[in-house]
């Protein structure tokens, strides 16, 4: 059996493991019911982790955050991360060909955005190569996700120097929440086929497991001619994790992930890719107000782009964290380590320097959160130092008070403001951000020797700004009905420092639409039957003359037994191809999918 032909028979094998099975229906899981069936009191009540590094509601944090259930993603039809976060209305979230993608909050959008920090289970995905993140690799689980947090806005205090316009951390369900076994299988037009097993158990009375193998081949997109490109790709990864609860007041996870990919590209031979990854975590319960957690990983990723580029990288990571609830004080502090082994093989076109590198993180924060007036007031000051190889030591402070002014400050000088307000009644549910930040040293390519317009080198000869509001809302029509909305207003203006030999004003990195809109409808109907349906407009991109585009996704679900699920998913239903990114000469278009899913537990 060639590679290319895995994801295929992996679809055929849970196919048909899905037709002869017989589900046993007192393990199907009901909380993705339950959440169904959430008011939006109970929904505001939903606690987070990514805001302050610790479990509060989601009405009481003090950022502009959108979170993304199980429940979200499994009604939208995606089937992968980033086609799940076209869910977050504070994202701008463009597809580029069959793999590849452009993610970013704020503005700044290209294919190496650096301004967006996202974590897998508090693993941090990005190559220092440009300290953006590889999306074509980042392929979880979907049905084990159980909520992706989407913040907007600056987030270094205590995340770290990535968090400049963001953070996505995405968090998937322990072990215990799936257990036996769970088939997936399907294909169409655009997604040609995909499959993937899951199995969980119990290894003793405190501690339970799960393991997972996926595959997907997808069809290539096409050239602004309408000719087909060479990008249709295929990959298969497969993961595990362990949960223990030694005692009541210890617990230890064990994680990791493998996979392996292969891409066309246009005569240059085919697109190699492969990874690997290992997590281990502990925490440990000092008091009901206190409580300590300590993080291990080892990430691995290999890629050969024959023709441009190959890196192999090691990232190693150590973090500590303690949390003390002191009278009204909340107090969060922690110490972290990172120590990457990056090996670069360059070709004539496009050179990293020096090809190896290895180099060290410190860092270390602290957050004190002070409950004033009631516990209605809360005032939030911060800190975070680190230290890395590359510029030293940097001191990005922090100071929040609800509603009001929030500036941040890190290596890039940003400068930003921001004003929202949330509001719940009845069956409605708003939230609204404002904000303006002010860049200094921005990213710039420059000439070495000018006039010469070679060789050049990446400095940082641009200022910038940006500033705009994001809108969500949700809205209850019925117990059967629910709407949800957002709308995203931006302006982001850059320009050269004096001296800078780059003239183009950030065009090289913010692709960004002005504005963006969108509306998902979800309604159960009778017969077990379920209609899904998601609307997204887009505005031009000017400095791409990328036109603005409108699209509709749709689901519709039988449920014929509570374990079984049948689905036929559409995708891009507009339009017979659009484009969503990329030059005129450059932009490839994607096309119209349609794919049928086949879903079982037992």
């Amino acid at each position: 059996m060639n590679a290319r032909s895995h994801p295929t028979s992996l679809l055929l094998l849970a196919v048909a493991l899905t037709i002869t099975a017989s589900p046993a229906l007192g393990q199907q899981r009901d909380s993705l019911q339950a959440l169904k069936r959430l008011t939006l009191d109970q929904l505001m009540n939903i606690e987070v982790t990514s805001v302050s590094r610790r479990a509060e509601r989601l009405a009481q944090t003090a950022s502009a955050i959108q979170v993304i259930t199980q429940e979200d993603i499994r009604q939208s039809g995606a089937t992968s991360l980033p086609e799940a976060l076209r869910l977050a209305a504070n994202l701008q979230v463009a597809q580029i060909n069959s793999r590849e993608w452009a993610i970013s909050a704020r503005g700044f959008n290209s294919t190496s955005a650096n301004k967006l920090l996202v974590l897998i289970d508090g693993r941090t995905v990005y190559t220092p190569l440009f300290s953006g993140v590889f999306w074509d690799v980042q392929d979880v689980l979907l049905s084990d996700v159980d909520r992706i947090e989407v913040i907007s806005g600056p987030g270094a205090t205590l995340w770290g120097a990535n968090a400049v316009n963001g953070v996505i951390n995405v968090i998937t369900k322990e072990a215990k929440d799936t257990p036996g076994l769970t088939l997936v299988g399907g294909g169409g037009t655009e997604l040609q086929g995909f499959g993937t097993a899951r199995y969980g158990g119990t290894l003793g009375p405190r501690a339970n497991y799960r393991i997972y193998g996926k595959g997907f081949a997808r069809d290539r997109t096409l050239l602004p001619n309408g000719q087909g490109a060479p990008d249709d790709w295929h990959m298969g990864q497969g993961g595990f994790r362990i949960d223990w609860d030694a005692s009541t007041s210890n617990r230890l996870t064990l994680q990791g992930d493998l996979y392996d990919g292969r891409s066309n590209q246009v005569n240059r031979g085919e697109i190699a890719i492969s990874g690997k990854n290992l997590i281990a975590k502990w925490g440990h319960t000092v008091s009901a107000n206190s409580d300590v957690g300590a993080q291990m990983y080892y990430d691995r990723t290999h890629r050969d782009i024959p023709g441009t580029f190959g890196e192999d990288l090691d990232i190693y990571d150590v973090d500590l964290q303690q949390r003390a609830l002191l009278a009204r004080h909340d107090v969060v502090w922690g110490v972290g380590y990172r120590l990457i082994n990056d090996r670069v093989a360059n070709s004539p076109g496009l050179a990293f320097l020096p090809p190896h590198v290895a180099r060290q993180w410190f860092t270390a924060f602290v957050q004190d959160e002070l409950a004033l007036v009631a516990e209605r007031l809360h005032v939030i000051l911060g800190t975070k130092i680190e230290h890395n190889d590359y510029t030293g030591l940097e001191i990005q402070p922090s100071g929040r008070l609800n509603w009001t002014l929030s500036p941040n400050f890190h290596s890039e000088e940003e400068l930003a403001y921001e004003a929202g307000y949330r509001h719940q009644n009845g069956p409605w549910l708003l939230s609204l951000a404002t904000f303006y930040s002010h860049y200094h040293g921005l990213r710039s390519i420059e000439q070495t020797n000018p006039p010469n317009p070679t060789p050049l080198v990446i400095a940082n000869g641009q200022d910038g700004e940006s500033y705009g509001a994001e809108l969500a809302a949700t809205y209850r029509v019925s117990d059967r009905w629910r709407l949800r909305g957002g709308y995203t207003e931006l302006r982001v203006h850059i320009w050269p420092n004096p001296g800078s030999t780059d003239t183009s004003r950030g065009s090289a990195e913010s692709h960004t639409p002005d504005r963006q809109l969108f509306v998902h409808s979800s309604l159960d109907l009778p017969a077990h039957l379920r209609l899904d349906g998601m609307f997204r407009y887009l505005g031009k991109i000017a400095n791409q003359q990328l036109p603005a585009y409108a699209e509709l996704n749709a689901r519709f679900t039988w449920q014929p037994v509570a374990a079984l699920d049948l689905s036929i998913v559409g995708q891009n239903l507009l339009h017979n191809r659009h484009a969503e990114f990329g030059t005129p000469t450059a932009r490839r278009e994607i096309q119209r999918g349609v794919y049928g899913m086949a879903q079982c537990h037992f």
